[in-house]
């Protein structure tokens, strides 16, 4: 067997868009790698992501990373991501609804108008630091929105989100004090949200998660509040990740922002391209959960698979060019993952970016770097953490 390409992917430094990465590709369609196989290319990394024979491998993250035990081990083993068969299935049911498109799409105008209240604070300074000013408030009230939270809340449930997200990236063990410090507080306020809920139910998806908790063969205590901290997170973290890397992607394509304030109903397209080209999500993980062989490898029971999504997707053999494109027509990118866990929240996270892309386009004219941003590892989940940005008003 040729020798194939090895990545530490537990290197800080280590960026799956780098041209390493990019030059493994064209050896080969996997690398070696100190967690597991790596899939570089779009055919194999879509043809996996549908492969039976492979079960969720998040689970193993923090043991990749020496975190054996303690309440975000347990808390991660045991969310609806890493569950599978009849418990997964089980789970995604109860949460759905949230995420049901026709509730999504009474909801876009209150999106709308939010990301034009956050400009508004902002505009005739003509600068702003995009990540605590318009990011990471909008994903948290639009969470809070979606779940009928308080919107007043948002920053409480904002700081613990962002702190928790440090535990998908290759620092894990380093911040796991802050990120089990940061799991508590969304639990302590989980709780406060159960125990408010079921004094005074109210027409709201939390309502009905709480009262989906009183079948005992439904959703345990600890699941409800399990699954409440999990949707406050992931509807956070990613999507602020998200938002600040695609103001600076079209930052670096200024022509893709002024052809969006052009026609503003390319919003859509204009975050797939996006998290094309730039995902927060980096990988997606797998589990073998059987010996098999896949193309001219044996792959033996329990190995790790990361599908590396960002090298899978800007691929030459299924995408014509990997420019960034907002107008034009692409094969499908694997953002939001694939098969039975595909990202429950898929729709919500689309649609809310594709209400604030629009405006921010009309209203942050010719945006440009304002400072040196700081960002999270490029390994892992990323993005940035600040992002001092100039602009013109429109």
């Amino acid at each position: 067997m040729y020798k194939v390409p090895y990545f530490d992917l537990s290197d800080e430094q280590f960026s799956l868009a780098s041209d390493a990465v990019m030059s493994a590709r064209e050896q080969s369609w996997c690398a070696e790698t100190n967690y597991g196989l790596a899939v570089l290319r779009y055919q194999e990394v879509n043809e996996l992501l549908k492969d039976k024979r492979l079960i969720q491998g998040s689970a193993a993250w923090p043991a990749h990373n020496g975190v054996t035990e303690g309440p975000f081990v347990d808390w991660w083993g045991d969310s609806v991501l890493n569950r599978e068969g009849d418990e997964h299935a089980r789970l995604r049911r109860l949460m759905s609804p949230a995420f049901a498109p026709l509730v999504i799409r009474s909801l876009l105008p209150r999106f709308e108008a939010l990301a034009e209240e956050l400009v508004d604070a902002f505009a005739a300074e003509r600068r702003c630091e995009f990540m605590s000013q318009f990011a990471t408030p909008y994903a948290a009230r639009v969470t809070a929105i979606l779940l009928g939270l308080p919107e007043g809340e948002w920053r409480e449930i904002a700081a613990s989100a962002s702190t928790l997200g440090l535990a998908l990236g290759v620092r894990i063990k380093a911040d796991l004090d802050q990120v089990e410090a940061a799991l508590a507080e969304l639990f302590d306020y989980a709780d406060r949200v159960i125990a408010d809920r079921r004094a005074h139910p109210r027409d709201d998806f939390a309502t009905r998660l709480v009262e989906a908790s009183e079948d005992a063969d439904r959703l345990s205590d600890r699941e409800l509040r399990d699954a409440i901290v999990l949707l406050i997170f992931g509807g956070i973290d990613t999507t602020r990740n998200q938002l600040g890397l695609a103001m600076r992607t079209f930052i670096e394509h200024a022509d893709q922002w002024e052809l969006l304030a052009r026609e503003p109903e390319l919003a859509p397209k204009a975050v797939d391209e996006v998290m094309r080209i730039a995902p927060t999500v980096t990988w997606i993980t797998r589990e073998a959960a059987e010996d098999f062989e896949f193309q001219d490898r044996r792959i033996a029971k329990g190995t790790t698979i990361h599908l590396f999504t960002q090298a899978a997707a800007t691929d030459p053999r299924a995408f014509d060019g990997a420019d960034f494109d907002i107008a034009a027509e692409r094969a499908r990118h694997f953002g939001f993952g694939r098969g039975i866990h595909h990202c429950l929240g898929h729709f919500v996270a689309k649609s809310d970016m594709s209400e604030a892309l629009p405006v921010l386009a009309r209203r942050l004219r010719n945006p440009r770097l304002d400072g040196e941003p700081v960002y999270l590892p490029p390994s892992g989940n990323t993005g940035p953490v600040e992002l001092p940005v100039a602009f013109d008003s429109a």
